[in-house]
């Protein structure tokens, strides 16, 4: 008999293709689960494994509710504020997610963050589908210049790392800040700041690639926002929860930032419509892994989790240990 597998998120097409072909599954076809229907599923369908996203809210509780059949519980996605693992340990529920398949995906979007937000692309853009038919003079609807900048990377790990080798390729000068110096070979000549605040004011572009968490909440607040030069972009491809939208605009209002580019939010979907409202804001619905290669990468992943620990071996990547 197949193992049986309860998925709460549609998936890419390769994916399904191999959960039908491995797996007893009810397919929710067109639709999510939400934690109650999961948790029906599992229980109608005596299941040894859920593969989920971060649709669906793992807290306390829910983990509390799912029966002990379940061995395994993968969530298809790197981030797992989702997830309460202290509550899955304490559980014994192995939980897993789907580390390195995203960063290139998700570099490639920071970069069009960027260059979308210093070029002014979403206004640019309303001016053609509003049927353009004035001409601009050479002091209107200007830009600034991204190649030459000085980008200011929060968190040089994976995904840091591969923005930095592209913002290279436009002569940016790299600054980051981290808990703890890289090594030189990883640095590539960047220049390491132990403080975020000593940092801030040599940054003529900032993006966010810190992990989420109490120790980051809100670490771009009115605060840290003013130590940036006035005209500085601000770019956030990470987590929602590392920015105070109120002080991120009122500093897009005030002109203190000339644009930001916008992947995450602190409140998803129901993001702040304030922010769309403004002109120099160029806002994605949090796409940074939304490519055909990576999101099957992915789910492929998430399985390769469920299938080892169905098959009584260690999960690949355990969110504990």
């Amino acid at each position: 008999m197949k193992p049986r597998l309860i998925v709460s998120r549609q998936m890419p097409g390769p994916v399904g293709a191999r959960i039908r072909a491995e797996f007893d599954c009810p397919w929710p076809e067109g639709r999510d689960m939400d934690a109650e229907e999961m948790l029906q599923q599992v229980r109608d369908t005596q299941a040894e494994a859920l593969l989920f996203s971060s649709h669906l809210k793992l807290d306390a509780a829910v983990i509390a509710r799912i029966p002990d059949h379940v061995r395994i519980a993968a969530t298809c996605s790197v981030g797992f504020e989702h997830i309460d693992v202290a509550a899955a340990r304490a559980r014994g529920l192995p939980v897993t997610n789907t580390p390195d398949v995203l960063t290139d995906c998700t570099a490639d979007l920071t970069m069009l963050l960027i260059l979308g937000a210093c070029r002014r692309a979403h206004e640019y853009e309303a001016i053609m589908r509003a049927g353009w038919r004035r001409g601009y003079g050479l002091g209107e609807m200007l830009g600034v210049r991204a190649s030459g900048k000085r980008l200011g990377i929060v968190g040089l790990g994976r995904i840091g790392q591969a923005v930095a080798r592209r913002a290279r390729g436009f002569n940016m000068r790299i600054l980051y800040n981290n808990p703890r110096r890289l090594p030189e070979d990883i640095e590539e000549g960047a220049t390491y700041f132990a403080d975020l605040r000593e940092m801030l004011p040599q940054c003529d572009i900032l993006t966010l690639h810190a992990r989420g968490g109490p120790a980051t909440a809100g670490l771009m607040n009115a605060e840290t926002f003013a130590l940036l030069p006035k005209g500085a972009v601000f770019v956030n491809a990470s987590r929602g929860g590392l920015v105070d939208e109120e002080a991120l605009i009122a500093a897009l209002r005030s002109g203190h930032l000339f644009a930001a580019g916008l992947d995450v939010y602190h409140n998803e979907p129901a993001f702040d419509l304030r922010l769309a409202e403004l002109p120099n804001t160029f806002l994605f619905p949090h796409m940074g892994s939304a490519t055909i290669e990576t999101r099957t990468a992915m789910g492929m992943r998430a399985l390769d989790n469920i299938a080892a620990v169905l098959a009584g071996r260690p999960p690949i990547d355990p969110l504990w240990n």
